[in-house]
């Protein structure tokens, strides 16, 4: 490198006194467009020497740098798609799991109505097999009291008819033979 960079210099130097000195031998004044054949073969002798050094020096890093960075770019293209190839499977296996949570979750409503369902179904036979068995027990009272009403209003008039009779006569009418011709005699009557 410390060459090239002294060579360099070395032709940039002898183009850059080689063209006052030539135009100087000419005549005095330089015009660009009267070709100058001593100043061509300098110019090409110079660019072909400076194409060699940067051939040989400059062109050989700069093109191993050009391949690297294509090399990193294809590399980092490559990395790229990967990844999305992977985000895109990721992406489907959390829509996939997304999806069954909320079939799960659809199956658990469902689980949870049809157990609320069936334990409302239980409840109202529940209640409806109490309320049955709460309306037997009372038409049993209410038949039981109607049954003990009737006895005690029987006892009633039967103490009633022999105090009744017992005045008609004048005397005491207690006996048990008495007590039952009016208990017989009632029965009669409500049999009717």
């Amino acid at each position: 490198m410390r060459f090239s960079h002294s060579a360099l210099a070395a032709f940039a130097t002898l183009a850059l006194s080689a063209s006052p000195a030539f135009a100087a031998a000419q005549g005095g004044k330089v015009n660009l467009l009267d070709p100058h054949f001593g100043l061509m073969f300098w110019t090409i002798l110079i660019f072909i020497g400076t194409m060699l050094i940067l051939r040989k020096f400059a062109f050989g890093p700069i093109l191993e740098g050009v391949r690297a960075r294509e090399q990193a770019l294809t590399d980092a293209m490559a990395a790229a798609q990967r990844d999305r190839a992977e985000a895109l499977r990721l992406l489907a296996e959390q829509k996939a799991a997304l999806e069954a949570a909320r079939a799960e979750g659809q199956r658990f409503i469902a689980d949870g109505r049809a157990t609320a369902e069936a334990m409302r179904n239980e409840m109202l036979e529940q209640t409806r097999l109490q309320q049955a068995d709460l309306l037997e027990r009372a038409r049993k009272e209410i038949e039981s009291e109607k049954v003990k009403a009737v006895l005690e209003l029987r006892r009633e008039a039967v103490d009633l008819a022999l105090a009744g009779a017992g005045k008609l006569i004048g005397q005491k009418l207690d006996a048990s033979s008495d007590r039952k011709l009016v208990e017989d005699y009632l029965a009669t009557v409500g049999a009717k």
